[in-house]
């Protein structure tokens, strides 16, 4: 089904959340019959409703794919729903979000995937497009949805789009002119059946480019799939200039977005500007405050071990009060534990405090149950002394206890700075 074929046809978008609305918007802007479905039943969705949308909240009912010609699936959403893998069943095309995006839209697309760095590298590379005087907007799993850019932009305008395997499982056609993958690490294995599947996902950023597309992957990584120009980037490699965020994990970043700009045709005066300016995201390695003589810093970003790893590194020679938990990805703990041996102490909150424990305990790590984000943080505070840090750096997705990732950031934000 091409992009003019959308028109007319019954399009059943799966998620309403963020994605699925601007999903629904986009194909209701193009005249096919759009049809929502969302389990929750407190979604605000009045905007969708006025535009035409046939909305059916609650139950799944596989009634819904009567007559319909495409599916269309919000990266929350798992392939086993009984929608999803009754449209499979039936022949029906399942695209992404993204898929949909990257038909409407005519733009340059600049994609970047990988387990850890993503929305970091995204938000750097949208600020080196525009200290090269270029016309980019940044989208994907960075929060802004790549169909909601759909009849804004001119068509010369590049999208840097951060791509999260879930986005990425269910695309067809997509094909970056320029494709990044930072790094492999195991993630989200609750949710793809093993690493190899992780994996798979992952690397379809690269199935459908053509010579003419550019592959940007980490040093000495094996093959990957595509006919696009390989090029090759390290933590190492020399830059026009140091960058400005911290944590020899930031250097390599910078490498791949640094590799990606110049393959996009960005001089390095430019990429300089860049990152020598570029401060950062929110919710990653992001000081809060300093109270005390005690820095308390904020990574809720890190939703696995390898992105907590990073965190505990970016602090040499520092005593770590590091907030552990949340909902965990089947991901054993041992090398998180290994990390915190040498005098750190570790405050566990959420579902997956009892395993972490475990690990912890075989390391001989210190730790305090805490339950929660509050009760931990304010037994952090009170055991924290000058020159030391107190990380929130869960390890572990936030569903548990919080709406997302962002949720749990700026609750600690707001709790450290109402410290007394």
């Amino acid at each position: 089904m091409s992009e003019g074929a959308v028109s007319g046809r019954r399009v059943l978008v799966v998620g309403l959340a963020r994605s699925g609305k601007a999903a629904a918007e986009a194909l209701a802007g193009r005249a096919a019959h759009v049809v929502g479905y969302d389990r929750d039943e407190s979604l605000d969705l009045g905007r969708l409703d006025a535009i035409g949308v046939e909305l059916h909240l609650g139950r799944e009912e596989e009634t819904l794919l009567q007559g319909i010609d495409l599916v269309v699936k919000s990266p929350g959403v798992p392939g086993e729903t009984a929608l999803v893998s009754g449209a499979r069943t039936r022949g029906i095309p399942v695209w992404s979000e993204i898929e949909l995006g990257a038909r409407l839209l005519p733009n340059p697309i600049l994609g970047v995937t990988g387990t850890n760095g993503k929305t970091t590298t995204s938000e750097l590379l949208g600020a080196t497009f525009r200290a090269a005087g270029r016309s980019v907007e940044v989208a994907g799993n960075v929060g802004r949805p790549l169909t909601s850019l759909v009849g804004s932009l001119a068509p010369e305008s590049w999208i840097v789009c951060e791509l999260s395997s879930f986005q990425l499982e269910d695309v067809e056609t997509l094909a970056p002119k320029v494709g990044v993958l930072l790094n492999l690490a195991p993630d989200h294995l609750d949710r793809h059946s093993d690493f190899e599947a992780y994996t798979r996902a992952k690397l379809r950023i690269f199935e459908r480019q053509s010579p003419e597309d550019v592959a940007v992957v980490p040093r000495d990584f094996g093959r990957v799939p595509g006919e696009g120009q390989r090029i090759e980037f390290g933590a190492d490699d020399p830059l026009p200039v140091e960058p400005r965020i911290p944590g020899a994990h930031n250097r390599e970043n910078a490498a791949a977005a640094t590799a990606a700009a110049r393959a996009a045709g960005i001089a390095d005066g430019a990429i300089a500007e860049a990152l020598a300016t570029f401060e950062g995201v929110r919710h990653r390695i992001e000081l809060v405050r300093e109270h005390g003589g005690v820095r308390y810093v904020n990574d809720s970003k890190a939703t696995n071990v390898a992105a907590a790893l990073r965190a505990l590194a970016s602090f040499p020679g520092c005593r770590l009060h590091v907030i552990l938990g949340g909902r965990g990805k089947h991901e054993p703990y041992d090398t998180l534990a290994e990390a915190l041996r040498d005098g750190h102490r570790a405050y566990l909150v959420g579902e997956a405090a009892p395993e972490i424990a475990r690990a912890l305990s075989a390391a001989r790590v210190p730790y305090e149950d805490s339950r929660n984000l509050p009760a931990a943080l304010a037994s952090a505070s009170a055991a924290a002394q000058p020159g030391e840090v107190v990380l929130l750096a869960p390890a572990c997705a936030s569903f548990d206890q919080f709406r997302d990732f962002e949720d749990r950031g700026d609750t600690f934000r707001r709790l450290v700075e109402e410290l007394a």
